[in-house]
């Protein structure tokens, strides 16, 4: 297998596992990481750090996008997998879509214990650049999530016009501590008879005796581009909300409709009442630089991918632009914001043609959620979210 420059950092977790043979075979089954490892990447990947992902624990379905102009040679590409410890992959298969030009790989994996196994898809999609000067998101494309069918999940639509899987919720941690709930009774849910066809509700809901044990006493619903890794919603619940991505215009707007109402008392983290303080919702979006350049400690220089998270959403320091909304009055009627990002930095354009921004849209029925302090029962109602782009020549 060939090295790969970011391998490690996802690989680490598998090199402090010995195996001995007094310890029962792993049960586990499951892709931790996905890599290419190509001699010009940069001609068929938009970025280096595109050529790599790590798996998230509840993710089959792992995507790639590559550059479609110059057309892309994907009779060179082939996926290395990293595996947990004694498992193996039991069967695979490669499929061309001659349409659209994505290769897929279909996998099966099988623990060492040969009692689970697990499917996963790995697609390498060529990808254009956006060509709308307004990017529309609407909510229309939801289902239950396919392998424990307990929460939603949502689809954004592609500039093919195919489904992706851009956006992400809290649901997956709530799930570990009500997961009894109807799939209704999550934080975020479909909205039928919204604005436009269907929106989102966002809640702000008890977590229940679990949630106390842990001190996460609240989930505020939240709906946002990106990544939730629930393998950290326990450990590093900051960690756990993985915001952006990529992004190849240069946005100017943030537009939508909402409605809001909060909830009757606020909590601080450790469940008691606060007085004088009331609830308040939190609509924004941030577009930064995904890629940047360390020098590591032995004097030489490397590119690393930047994801924001929780702790670091509005303030991290690659960040170029915030539009967000200063205040989310409370409402019971459709509500249009219209919001500017506001530029802290110019931008490049040959970064912006090559996908080296993330664009990350973030929306909470409780403001300091991720602090788990907010007021059971906030609600925030969203649709018809738009972005408006800078119209190029």
């Amino acid at each position: 297998m060939k090295y790969h420059p970011l391998l490690p950092f996802v690989a680490a977790c598998s090199l402090l596992t010995s195996c001995f043979k007094e310890e029962p075979l792993n049960a586990e089954c499951d892709i931790e990481a996905v890599y290419f490892h190509l001699d010009e990447p940069l001609g068929t990947f938009y970025q280096l750090g595109d050529t790599l992902q790590k798996v998230l624990s509840d993710n089959t379905d792992v995507v790639f996008n590559v550059r479609r102009e110059p057309a892309a040679d994907l009779s060179l590409v082939e996926p290395q997998l990293v595996l947990t410890p004694g498992a193996s992959v039991t069967s695979s298969a490669r499929t061309v879509d001659e349409a659209t030009g994505t290769v897929r790989w279909n996998y099966v994996v099988g623990s060492q214990d040969k009692q689970w196994s697990r499917a996963y898809t790995v697609s390498v999609v060529p990808t254009s650049r956006t060509v709308r000067d307004t990017v529309a998101y609407d909510f229309e494309n939801f289902e239950l999530e396919p392998q424990k069918k307990k929460y939603y999940v949502w689809h954004d639509e592609l500039n093919d016009g195919q489904w992706g899987n851009n956006w992400a919720t809290g649901n997956a941690g709530y799930q570990m501590s009500m997961g009894k709930a109807p799939a209704d009774e999550y934080p975020s849910v479909p909205l039928a008879d919204s604005y436009d066809g269907y929106g989102v509700k966002l809640t702000t809901l008890s977590t229940g005796p679990f949630g106390a044990v842990s001190n996460m006493r609240i989930a505020a619903g939240n709906f946002f581009l990106g990544k939730f890794d629930v393998a950290n919603a326990l450990t590093d619940a900051m960690k756990a909300t993985c915001m952006g991505i990529p992004f190849d215009r240069k946005p100017l707007k943030l537009q939508g409709y909402y409605k809001y109402t909060p909830g009757k008392v606020f909590q601080d983290r450790n469940g008691k009442p606060v007085e004088n303080r009331t609830d308040a919702a939190d609509i924004y979006a941030v577009f930064y630089r995904n890629e940047e350049t360390v020098t590591t400690s032995d004097g030489k220089t490397e590119t690393r991918p930047v994801m924001l998270h929780g702790e670091d959403t509005k303030t991290n320091p690659n960040i170029v632009a915030i539009a967000q909304v200063a205040y989310v009055k409370p409402t019971t009627e459709w509500t249009l914001f219209d919001v500017t990002f506001d530029y802290m930095s110019e931008i490049n354009l040959e970064t912006l043609v090559s996908r080296g921004y993330n664009l990350a849209l973030v929306f909470s029925s409780s403001i300091d959620g991720h602090h788990f302090q907010g007021a059971i029962g906030s609600q925030l109602c969203i649709d018809k979210v738009r972005v408006v782009c800078e119209k190029e020549e």
